[in-house]
């Protein structure tokens, strides 16, 4: 240690000493700019870069040893072999050009470590043919290898510290990096320094160097020191302005941007006063933005504002709505939608910065709220077409259902009657084109219904084998007819009681028969009903519909469950049907938390399976025997009050009642009736829900009041009714009906009506 400081205090001039410091700091940290830069550019640009750095970092290290050496005491003349000198340039340059390379690779701590020593070797070769190069003449130069080769291991100890621990991110651990580089390359020199003698030595043969080539002065290094130390400087200085040009460039960019947004930004500092503003800002703004000046407070400029009366919302509480903004602004709340004058809208953001600034954005969002308005009035358009809509279904309904019933009626009636053979087979041809009528009726109703959200399934215990055989059993006679076999298959698991709509549940099943038995001309169709497969840990009812039919091919099975589309238009032409049953049917089965599917082959019959929950039930009380009042009911004739404006409907009424005992009163409208309810008792009223003068709910409640009012027994009341609609039921349950029964309606139903219900109601008189 004491000969090192020998050498750097008495050996040295302490001017040359600091300044080979300072310039091997400054030209090291060019040389680490340009390295840095040179990782984030392109991989061509990127070598070029890092190429510059790496003859900047070489020609640094070397012109730190050589601007020592001048200050070196060598004790008497000195001269520099230029062969050697340039092998130690070269030595300097490729070490260090080698260590750039390594750590260009990667970045991480190994990487760097190894390129700073790699860089810090080629150093180390260039300082010794660099001491091998100079011409001291009548001197010799000698070592001490323990200090030479301390030098090597300190100079590469400190290169392996600043790559792998002092490198990192941060303009501080930049400055400590160029300096931790430096010390190594000065820990390396003057520890080699301090290794080297100089002797006299005046017999001495000419030195290594004048043998390998001409020397030169070191007045002559200085100069060509002076040269490399200019480049170095005008690197750096031109490292500096590109930093300088690219920062410039890169907010002039901002700036460009900023003016190009779509939206308008300001900016303010902490004291709340407009910095800066976008082009933007100054066009959503066209009232405030010839008074706009850097400084203004934000108060100041809503004040502007308010006297321009922008603010429609603030007049006649300019000052409450003031403390409402500003207080809105400190906040940072979420943005907020404000209505300026000339029916234009701006959407206000506030979002504070890290030094407490505030950056306002403002979007006009007229064009939106216009959109939104017109947006508005068409659904406001839409629900209007859509409950037109229901309502004309609802009133068609109602006028298709009005003859549709005087059709089936009559006809059911005339069945009850003696007819010839041709008679009765003219008869069926006109119930059966009824039923299709009022099937296809039903089909369009419920496709409304679904399409509206106004479809609701009920949850009540039926008995789903009872269900099964029911659907199957109004198709079986067609099957026979046709010469099909037809199979009804009930797994024992699935012959019980389920919670359900039993209702829909089996208008899915008899479309499918249905179909089956319309598409097959020989063969057979089976209804199977058993349990399915768990889905999501749940159990499940499978019903599956075969058949021996025409089939159908894969481009075909999705148009099926789409609506009015059958197979292919020879289908509608020969079988007939609206194509909806089976999109009703599957849009029934998803509203159930089920599917319904299909396999088929053309020429190789169907399968349609359908798959619901299964919700085990339990199966009703069975009531106990015949009551006093139950025998008391039978071999009396039925009092029965039909009211309804329509005279065909009266007539066909009429003609079915005519088949059993009963006292028939009819009336044209609800108030007619109310009046007959007054005046005489009755056993049943059948009651239509439109006629003129009083309607039939109107009527209903009426009769509900007189009969509490007087303290009579509650008459039973049937909504005989073409408005089959479900607020159309819910509307009669909520005016006192008892039950509703939607033309045209079975005779049989009608006829089960007469012992059904005055029965329930003398049970409940006796109770």
């Amino acid at each position: 240690m004491d000969r090192i400081l020998y050498c750097l205090t008495i050996e040295h001039d302490l001017r040359w000493t600091l300044a080979a410091a300072v310039l091997c700091v400054f030209g090291l940290g060019t040389a680490f700019r340009l390295l840095v830069e040179a990782r984030g550019l392109q991989r061509a640009r990127r070598r070029e870069v890092a190429l510059i750095g790496a003859v900047v970092g070489g020609v640094a290290a070397f012109s730190t040893h050589f601007v020592a050496m001048q200050g070196y005491q060598a004790g008497g003349e000195v001269r520099y072999g230029l062969v050697l000198t340039l092998a130690s340039l070269a030595l300097g340059v490729g070490g260090v050009a080698l260590g750039s390379v390594i750590l260009m690779i990667k970045g991480n701590r190994l990487y760097r470590g190894l390129g700073g020593m790699v860089g810090l070797s080629g150093v180390a070769a260039m300082h010794f043919v660099g001491i091998a190069a100079l011409d001291l003449p009548g001197r010799a130069i000698g070592w001490d290898p323990v200090l030479a080769g301390a030098a090597v291991v300190g100079g590469l100890a400190v290169a392996l510290l600043t790559g792998a621990v002092v490198y990192g991110k941060g303009a501080a651990r930049f400055v400590a990096t160029c300096i931790s580089g430096a010390l190594s390359i000065i820990v390396l020199h003057f520890t080699a320094m301090s290794a080297m003698t100089v002797t006299p030595e005046p017999a001495a043969l000419a030195t290594a160097a004048s043998v390998f080539g001409p020397t030169f002065s070191a007045s002559t290094m200085l100069a060509v020191l002076t040269v490399m130390v200019m480049s170095i400087v005008g690197v750096a200085g031109a490292v500096a302005w590109m930093g300088y040009f690219s920062r410039s460039s890169a907010l002039n960019q901002i700036r460009e941007a900023i003016d190009a947004m779509p939206d308008g930004l300001a900016f303010f500092d902490a004291d709340d006063r407009l910095v800066l503003w976008n082009n933007r800002y100054d066009e959503v703004n066209p009232e405030l933005s010839s008074n706009l000046q850097a400084g203004m407070t934000f108060r100041e400029i809503i004040q502007i504002g308010l006297s321009e009366g922008l603010y429609a919302e603030a007049k006649g509480r300019e000052d409450e709505w003031i403390r409402e903004r500003m207080e809105s602004r400190r906040a940072l709340s979420a943005m907020m939608e404000q209505r300026i004058a000339g029916d234009r809208w701006l959407r206000v953001a506030d979002r504070r910065t890290a030094a407490g600034g505030i950056v306002t954005v403002c979007t006009d969002i007229t064009d939106l709220k216009n959109d939104a308005r017109a947006l508005a009035e068409a659904r406001d358009a839409a629900e209007a077409a859509n409950a037109a809509k229901s309502q004309f279904l609802a009133n068609m309904s109602h006028e298709i259902r009005t003859p549709l019933n005087g059709v089936i009626g009559v006809a059911q009636a005339l069945g009850a009657t003696n007819l010839s053979p041709q008679q009765v087979e003219m008869l069926e041809l006109i119930q059966s084109s009824g039923r299709t009528l009022q099937v296809l009726l039903s089909d369009i109703l419920d496709l409304a219904r679904v399409e509206s959200g106004r479809l609701e399934l009920s949850e009540e215990a039926f008995d789903l084998g009872r269900a099964v055989r029911d659907a199957a059993q109004l198709y079986e006679a067609s099957a026979r007819d046709k010469g099909l076999q037809f199979f009804v298959e009930i797994a024992p698991e699935a012959d019980c009681w389920i919670a359900g709509d039993v209702v829909r549940l089996k208008q899915i099943l008899t479309n499918l028969v249905s179909n089956a038995v319309k598409f097959t001309t020989e063969g057979f169709v089976s209804l199977t009903a058993a349990a399915g497969p768990d889905r999501n840990g749940a159990p499940t009812l499978r019903f599956s519909v075969e058949d021996t039919g025409i089939g159908f091919d894969c481009q075909t099975r999705d148009r099926l469950f789409s609506r009015f589309e059958q197979a292919d238009g020879a289908i509608t032409r020969k079988f007939g049907g609206s194509g909806l049953g089976l999109a009703i049917s599957r849009q029934l089965a998803e509203m159930m938390g089920g599917e319904l599917d299909c396999e088929s082959e053309p020429g190789g019959g169907s399968a349609f399976i359908l798959t619901v929950p299964f919700k085990a039930a339990q199966a009703p009380a069975i009531p106990g025997g015949a009551t006093d009042a139950d025998e008391a009911q039978e071999g009396r004739t039925v009092r029965v009050l039909l009211a309804d404006d329509h005279p065909v409907n009266r007539r066909v009424v009429e003609m079915i009642l005519a088949q059993a005992d009963v006292a028939l009163t009819s009336v044209e409208d609800g108030a007619e009736a109310l009046q007959a309810m007054r005046d005489a008792d009755y056993d049943l009223i059948l009651m239509d829900m439109q006629m003129p003068v009083m309607d039939g709910l109107t009527a209903t409640r009426e009769i509900r009041l007189h009969e509490a009012a007087m303290g009579l027994d509650r008459t039973p009341i049937v909504m005989l009714t073409a408005n089959a609609l479900p607020e159309h039921i819910v509307a009669a349950e909520a005016a006192g009906a008892d039950l509703h029964l939607a033309k045209p309606f079975d005779a049989a139903d009608l006829l089960n009506l007469l012992v059904s219900l005055p029965r329930a109601a003398a049970k409940s008189m006796a109770a």
